[in-house]
């Protein structure tokens, strides 16, 4: 439960903005996942915005938390007030869902990066103005307005509503992850979406080693032109690239206390990210 400031208390929506939510989203957790979504009411701020929470034996702390839906994704702190660690990911119509008291984000406050649906954005946590682990979820018209019976694969939670919903996201995608290209005791610390996919930093702090690797979620088993690449700063870039049907690299570097530029391709969508991730 959260109270929120009440500068960041938007409208209800209206049946018209509402007619506008026209994104499919899935629920924030990896597949097969089962949290209570609670749309509890009165006192909840904002009103309709959805608290995942513990179901059955199953802890939600520390879950990853995945967009609902392709877009952008902004990355936010409020410290320890409000929504701490938040995300808010604008969607191609417009609308915006908002991921908040996280523990991890997949981005440093004041970035942004392209998303899929399914794309790893953070962790759940209880930043801010939170009394318990827990993942705070909105959906919002192009407007701001609140949906306040917001629908996650396919299960609208209204007003007053507690369901337990099972994730469809992500299921049924690439076989691979990126800590199985890359090997043992190797951890996604970012990534980035890319049509068709996404590329992904991971660090080995045993041995001080970082690897990239791209992975398909579409055109599985087919040849595709891709690539992964990695560069310490101040050193050369090493770079794997070529037709997979689906991953590109690992590219492995030594790089522990160095800034590191790194990214992939699918096709002709491409990211490049600046020199960072330098502790």
């Amino acid at each position: 439960m959260v109270t929120l400031a009440a500068a960041l208390i938007p409208q209800a929506a209206s049946a018209q903005d509402i007619s506008t939510l026209a994104v499919a989203h899935k629920s924030p957790f990896n597949c097969g996942k089962t949290f209570y979504a609670n749309n509890w009411t009165p006192g909840h701020s904002p009103s309709g915005a959805l608290d995942w929470q513990d179901y059955g034996g199953d802890d939600i702390n520390g879950e990853t938390v995945r967009a609902t839906a392709s877009g952008t994704a902004y990355f936010y702190d409020a410290g320890s007030t409000s929504y701490g660690k938040w995300i808010e990911v604008r969607h191609s119509d417009g609308t915006r869902t908002r991921y908040a008291h996280l523990a991890t984000m997949a981005r440093s406050a004041g970035g942004s990066m392209s998303v899929n649906q399914g794309t790893t954005i953070g962790t759940v946590g209880s930043t801010g103005g939170s009394n318990a682990p827990h993942l705070h979820y909105e959906q919002r018209t192009s407007t701001g307005a609140m949906d306040t019976s917001p629908t996650v694969d396919g299960v609208t939670v209204s007003l007053g509503q507690k369901k337990a919903i099972t994730s469809t996201n992500a299921c049924g995608g690439n076989p691979y992850t990126p800590e199985e290209v890359c090997g043992s005791g190797y951890s996604v610390i970012d990534s980035a979406g890319l049509i068709g996919g996404s590329t992904y930093l991971l660090y080995n702090s045993g041995d001080g080693y970082n690897c990239v690797v791209t992975l398909k979620t579409t055109n599985l088993g087919t040849s595709t032109s891709m690539s992964a690449f990695l560069e310490p700063e101040g050193e050369s870039r090493t770079t794997d690239s070529g037709s997979y049907g689906y991953y590109a690299g690992p590219v492995k570097r030594h790089a522990a206390g160095q800034c590191v530029k790194w990214g992939g391709s699918i096709g002709t969508s491409t990211y490049t990210s600046p020199f960072e991730h330098c502790g």
